[in-house]
């Protein structure tokens, strides 16, 4: 085996783009193991942990990006490390004649006095840094790196409260300005409802029903997973409601977020009582009452948040289409499984839609099990070993420590499907697919041979393997989200219309003698 390894000094790029290019990387015929990435220590860390650390790479500067190649023979390492220029030079081709980098925030916000928003993705070290300048520079931040501290994050969001300005993430992935789709995100009709999301696949859930309810988007502003935390407060949650509030456009408001700290629930509260607005609050496993009496509109899934916001945004409830959960198809299901076949098994890239799959799977069973769980008699002590329900959020830290998410690299998904689907105890493997900006060209192609795979060893051994299937899209989504559809109807996957009814379907199907 041999491996290779080049450095090039004062290279930056940002990690979204890093991770894509890993993953087409991988894909290098005769490729062992590829990675591409920035000099940071957490990053010497993972080559350490799979043994591809040499001297050379831990000597590279955090502004360093560093390439390692592992393959059979040196031959293949180089032809694998020409392929990697090639990939580099077909992601610089692919800008226009005509576009201007700018090596500053400063130099750029001088040179485009019309702009009014920087998107910003660099070293979690710089991140900061990078958000107080445009912040200086009156421009609005979506903050899509991570490794910002805490203090760093309050700092910026008071600055920019002060300032007038919004200030979402860091570790912002999601967020919808003036009809564009920012980072990941999904194309949904322009139309009266905005959204203030504290959730990245949540925010595109519910734009995504909302736009099959036939409603559609003002804005949808993004705040950080951290936004509604004791420390935090929720500053950029309650700017962004204001924010909602003075836009002639939206007439609707929608409130995203796993439960927030007690206290910041109350500010948002508040202010959702005093908001001129109807304000319907989808607080994940969060309580109603609270919510009326705020006089805000409670939605208990992400589905039902969408009717609410397009009904009270002027659609008539009766002509919706609802989806309702098909009975004979849970009937049709349950018999095909065994006795033993008790268990759901969740792989997920979307946070969001996993904890609601969770959430409902608790409300008709107790052993449910997550590496997201907030009961800590049910967190998984070993993420790699499932037990009784099982619901993996894969693309929290747990599993993308130095990896990308699953969202644009599924193959740790692969992987996991592979073992889950031997365990004789499951019953139903239920998984979401994601379309849009910034994620993975093909995720049902790259599953598919797993899929097929899988379904067919189970059929040698005389079982059933259901194989719940979530694509989330919209017909205006790249790609095309009937044909990804078809791909898995083909594969004999069953498929579920929205989350809410994945995760309804899936403790269904496992409801024996009901």
């Amino acid at each position: 085996m041999s491996t290779k390894v080049v450095i090039k000094q004062s290279t930056y790029f940002d990690s979204v783009s890093l991770m894509s290019l890993s993953t087409k990387a991988n894909q290098i015929e005769g490729v062992e193991q590829a990675v591409i990435a920035m000099g940071t220590d957490m990053n010497k860390e993972v080559l350490k942990n799979v043994g591809l650390l040499t001297p050379e790479l831990e000597a590279a500067k955090t502004s360093d990006l560093m390439i390692v190649v592992k393959a059979a023979t040196d031959e293949l390492c180089e032809s694998a490390l020409i392929a990697i220029e090639e990939l580099f030079k077909k992601k610089g081709g692919s800008k226009s004649a005509t576009e201007i980098k700018y090596s500053t925030i400063d130099s750029a916000a001088a040179s485009i006095p019309e702009a009014n928003l920087a998107v910003i993705s660099v070293n979690g070290a710089f991140a900061a840094r990078e958000a107080r300048k445009a912040l200086e520079n009156d421009l609005h931040v979506m903050l899509f790196s991570d490794n910002v501290s805490i203090e760093e994050e309050i700092a910026l969001k008071q600055f920019a409260h002060e300032k007038g300005l919004l200030m979402m993430g860091p570790d912002c992935g999601t967020a919808i300005i003036g009809n564009v789709a920012l980072c990941f995100g999904n194309a949904v009709r322009k139309g009266n409802i905005g959204i203030v999301g504290a959730s990245g696949t949540g925010s595109q859930e519910v734009s995504v029903r909302i736009h099959d309810f036939g409603g559609g988007i003002t804005q949808l502003i993004g705040t950080g997973g951290r936004d509604l935390s004791e420390q935090v407060g929720g500053i950029m949650m309650l700017d962004g409601i204001k924010a909602l509030e003075e836009d002639e456009a939206t007439k609707v408001i929608v409130l995203i977020s796993k439960p927030p700290a007690p206290s910041v629930q109350e500010k948002v509260l508040a202010q959702v009582k005093s908001c001129k607005k109807p304000v319907v609050v989808y607080f994940i496993g969060g309580e109603e009452t609270a919510v009326l009496e705020a006089g805000g509109h409670f939605a208990k899934t992400s589905k039902e948040a969408a009717i609410k916001a397009v009904v009270l945004a002027g659609a008539n409830e009766d002509e919706l289409n609802k989806r309702a959960l098909n009975w004979p198809l849970i009937e049709e299901v349950r018999a095909k499984l065994t006795p033993e076949q008790k268990y759901v098994r969740g792989l997920f890239c979307g946070g969001t839609l996993c904890d609601e799959a969770m959430y409902l799977a608790m409300d008709k069973y107790e052993d449910v099990y997550s590496n997201i769980q907030k009961k800590a008699d049910y967190k998984l002590k070993n993420i790699h070993e499932s037990k009784a329900h099982t619901f993996l959020d894969m693309g929290d830290d747990d599993f993308t420590n130095g990896k990308p998410h699953p969202m644009i690299d599924p193959s740790t998904r692969i992987a996991r499907f592979l073992e889950e689907a031997k365990d004789p105890s499951v019953g139903v493997i239920l998984m979401d697919f994601i379309l849009g900006f910034g994620s993975h060209e093909d995720p049902v192609g790259v599953m598919l041979p797993a899929i097929i795979e899988a379904k067919a060893q189970a059929a040698k051994e005389g079982r059933h393997l259901e194989i719940l299937g979530y694509v989330l899209g919209t017909d205006l989504d790249t790609p095309n989200f009937d044909e990804q559809v078809k791909k898995l109807m083909d594969a004999g996957v069953t498929i579920a219309s929205s989350s809410t009814n994945a995760g309804l379907l899936a403790r269904e199907f496992v409801a024996k003698g009901e």
